[in-house]
């Protein structure tokens, strides 16, 4: 294994840690520290505020280890597309990775604080529950992969369009599922309450966005056509 990988798993597992943990401290300073109820307005705008702050704040971590990531979706989308090697890499080593990074960081919450809650839960049936976040997550990898297309837009405007959209589907899944696209951190709650292997959490959490995920990648590239200089490199390699 190279060095450039193992410092995308470094990194991997230190982002997932983070990401669980700055959920939780957001949550903490609105409503703990500033002491917003749970359904105040003024409270909910500001939580969302710094969710986009903080998903800015993520972007940017991830463009400074050149890939690092914590959603275990976000590089599978890429890797469906690679070749094999990369593809064997994101599944066997940085999927994994990122999940033990969460469950680091969950278990180290809930040591620190004991009374903090345990996560996103279910509240509805599995077949909905699965049905809600495939769809949540088909629409946010096909912004994804939109953006990524755009390669006249900046920087700065394609993270402040991602930062919307997660947030918005977020909150309209919120109430259902945890609105939370993340299997890994899922995964790092489910395993502190003891509940990751049950049918709901894999068929919900993990098989429903997986193939959301799969679909949207193959929607995307048969209806969107590849920018001019992939497809002059697709035609060299042809050639070749």
């Amino acid at each position: 294994m190279g060095v450039s990988r193992r410092r995308l798993l470094v990194s991997d597992f230190i982002m997932s840690f983070m990401w669980v943990w700055s959920s939780v401290l957001i949550k903490m300073f609105v409503h703990t520290m500033l002491g917003y109820g749970a359904h105040d307005l003024k409270g909910e705008i500001l939580k969302h505020s710094i969710s986009v702050i903080n998903m800015f704040f993520f972007a940017a971590l991830a463009k400074a280890t050149k890939g690092g990531a914590y959603n275990p979706l976000t590089i599978l989308s890429g890797a469906i597309s690679g070749d094999l090697s990369n593809f064997l890499f994101t599944v066997g080593a940085r999927i994994p990775v990122q999940v033990f990074g969460s469950i680091t960081g969950v278990r180290l919450i809930i040591a620190a604080f004991p009374n903090i809650g345990r996560g996103p839960r279910l509240t509805i049936d599995i077949h909905r529950g699965a049905l809600i976040e495939g769809c949540l997550t088909f629409a946010i990898v096909t912004i994804s992969l939109g953006l990524s297309r755009r390669s006249r837009a900046s920087t700065l405007m394609k993270t402040w369009i991602s930062s919307l959209s997660k947030l918005t589907l977020h909150i309209l899944g919120s109430d259902l599922t945890g609105g939370c696209m993340n299997p890994a951190s899922v995964m790092g709650w489910a395993y502190a309450r003891g509940d990751h292997i049950t049918k709901e959490h894999i068929h919900v959490y993990w098989l429903a966005p997986i193939q959301a995920t799969l679909l949207a990648v193959w929607t995307f590239n048969l209806l969107v056509s590849p920018p001019k200089d992939e497809r002059e490199k697709m035609i060299e390699k042809k050639s070749e």
